[in-house]
Order: structure tokens, then sequence, then C-alpha cells
């Protein structure tokens, strides 16, 4: 019996893509809650430009653009992504937090820890995904495997 070729998983249908698209609608609402209260320009800056980073990925890895811009090592780019958004959601949404402002700002610092978790939790399923198939979509073809 010939072996079957592993189908590909649509991205919106991965582990990898829910928490994308979780982590996208975290950030939104933790933007739109920022907004709303009118909190320092620095938070909604920040947690809007995330939502344009994020949206830039999913977007990537939707069409699969990945695979045809190999020059760059897109997982170690998410992993990066992924460690530099925790680290600025959780100043953000500590400094939202800190000082008694309206309830919408400590609702847009909540959700920005929640962003926070999300992030850990893309990052270490790249970092899985990096240690346990190293090669991933970019494995060559050994030598006596037919095409």
């Amino acid at each position: 019996m010939p072996a079957q070729k592993l189908k590909h998983r649509p991205f919106c249908f991965s582990v990898k893509g829910h928490v994308k698209m979780l982590r996208l609608a975290l950030t939104v609402t933790s933007m739109t809650f920022f907004i709303i209260s009118q909190a320092p320009e620095p938070y909604i800056v920040i947690t809007g430009f995330e939502v344009t980073v994020i949206f830039f990925f999913i977007i990537l890895y939707m069409l699969r653009l990945d695979r045809l811009m190999n020059c760059i090592f897109w997982p170690l780019l998410d992993i990066i992504n992924s460690l530099v958004t925790a680290i600025f959601m959780i100043i953000v949404s500590v400094l939202a937090l800190i000082p008694e402002t309206t309830t919408f700002t400590v609702l847009g610092g909540v959700f920005g820890l929640l962003v926070v978790v999300c992030c850990i939790a893309d990052g270490v399923l790249m970092c899985r995904k990096l240690l346990f198939n190293p090669s991933g979509p970019y494995q060559k073809k050994a030598v006596h495997e037919k095409i």
C-alpha cells in the first residue's frame, strides 16, 4: 500500500491560526477600550501597531507567502515578534492598571494581559514546531525519494 500524502491543513484551521486570530481579537479589543477611554496615546499607538503586525502575519500565513518568500526564516521572525509583543503589552497593561483610571482603561489593561498570554502561547507553539520539526515547510526531499 503506497504511503498517503499528508494534506496541508489550512492556516485558519490550525492551532497556530486559532491562537493568532485570538491574539488579534484580544489586541483589537484592548485597543478599542483604550480609544474609548481616551487613554494616553502610547497605549493606543502600541496596540495599533501590534494589530497591524499580527494582521500581517495572518495574511502572510493564509496566503502561504512564507513559502514563496523563503529568503526570510519566518518562524524565527514570528517568535521574535511574539516576545517583543509580550514585553510591550506587559508594560502597557501594567501602566494602564496601576493608576486609578476609568473602567475602560482597566479593561484595556486586562485584555492586554490576555494578549500577553496569547503571545507566550504563540511563541511556545512556534518553538515546539522548530524543535520537533526544524525543517518544517522548507524540508528538502531526500535523494532517493521520488517526486
